[in-house]
């Protein structure tokens, strides 16, 4: 999203002022007007650090525009400083505090249209994207997730999917407090291409899906490609089951699609000595840690 592509940039600007002020301190003083100013060098090492601390959030985090916030609340302290600097100074340091004040003056129009956008973007659904590719034939791969009382084999927050109709099923949950039950329709659906569905008004979940598939490469294989969208109260749920799962829930949309590419062409979730448990992947969260069952002598 460009939102993220801005905040990623942000975080570059973040990390190559962060180094300046680091290295060269007396420079950017002296390039700001406020090299008379007392501690102004101390000043500069802090402020750099802080510009590190932002450009590790900006480009460390899944979702980085949401920290541009943080970038939005420095650059209105650096426009206070140096708005006072460039009254209290004349001459050759007036005009530099004057030029500086308007570039941060532009950074922090960039950070803060990264931050509504982010906001904007947060009282939306969330959605979660992803995909892998199984070495079975399309239509084989197909028939098995629309089958979809096969779901829990391999979605891990599921519990059970049972169909009511061609078109209807109820699906249940666990949840960090009590069960999650909802009724979901399919809305679209192509034999062999895709399958689309959403929850049924009124069921206290908000969600929506589709799964398309495609040949993989070279006719090898097939290509699922899933996206889900989690509305309000939706999204809140999904946020507790992230953290009852301990995952962000596009994480564990890929971990489902690993499961899902081991039970289409091996049968099974594989399993080690240390997760012996079922077929469901829900009851693959229970299990011990794998142990050492021998080695060489």
């Amino acid at each position: 999203m460009m939102t993220d592509k801005l905040a990623r940039a942000l975080g570059w600007t973040s990390l190559g002022l962060g180094v300046a002020q680091l290295a060269a301190p007396r420079v950017v003083t002296r390039l700001c007007g406020v090299d008379d100013a007392p501690g102004a060098t101390t000043a500069a090492r802090l402020v750099g650090g802080r510009e590190l601390l932002h450009a590790a959030l900006l480009l460390g985090a899944r979702n980085p525009a949401q920290w541009a916030w943080t970038r939005a609340a420095g650059d209105m302290m650096d426009l206070g400083v140096l708005g006072r600097a460039a009254a209290d100074r004349a001459g050759a340091r007036r005009t530099r505090a004057l030029a500086a004040l308007g570039a941060v003056a532009g950074i922090t129009a960039l950070d803060l249209a990264c931050a509504r956008g982010s906001a904007a973007r947060a009282k939306g659904p969330l959605q979660v994207r992803a995909s892998i590719t199984i070495n079975r034939p399309r239509d084989e791969v197909y028939r098995f997730w629309r089958e979809l009382e096969n779901l829990p084999r391999f979605m891990a927050h599921l519990d059970s999917v049972r169909t009511i109709n061609q078109r209807r099923s109820r699906w249940k949950a666990k949840g960090p407090i009590v069960d999650l039950e909802w009724e979901a329709e399919i809305i679209d659906e192509r034999a062999g291409d895709l399958i689309a569905w959403r929850s049924m008004p009124g069921t206290g979940v908000s969600t929506a899906g589709l799964v398309g598939f495609t040949d993989g490469p070279g006719g090898r294989g097939t290509v699922v490609d899933v996206s889900l969208e989690y509305g309000v109260p939706g999204r809140k749920v999904a946020a507790a089951v992230a953290r009852m799962l301990g995952k962000h829930p596009e994480q564990q949309v890929r971990d489902d699609l690993r499961r899902f590419k081991q039970v289409m062409e091996t049968g099974e979730v594989l399993r080690s000595e240390g997760s012996p448990e079922g077929h469901r992947a829900l009851r693959q969260l229970h299990q011990r840690p794998a142990q050492p069952i021998g080695g060489r002598a």
